[in-house]
């Protein structure tokens, strides 16, 4: 059976912790239109979030692990 490749493009959008967690950064609607949102909502998603379990497992398919 042939290794599975590594998605490069997904591992520079998540972070996998030391306990095994993978981290997602909440950057999601930060972007576009920034000066309309408050400063709040826009520190709101600078703080990581961690993915749900039934994602988890379809992302570690995709990371080779």
């Amino acid at each position: 059976m042939p290794k599975i490749k590594t998605r490069k493009t997904l591992l520079k959008k998540i972070k996998i912790t030391g306990t095994g967690k993978i981290m997602r950064s909440h950057q999601l609607r930060s972007g576009h239109l920034r000066r309309n949102k408050s400063a709040e909502a826009l520190r709101r998603h600078h703080v990581p979030v961690q993915l749900s379990k039934t994602i988890e497992k379809s992302i570690r398919r995709m990371l080779g692990k």
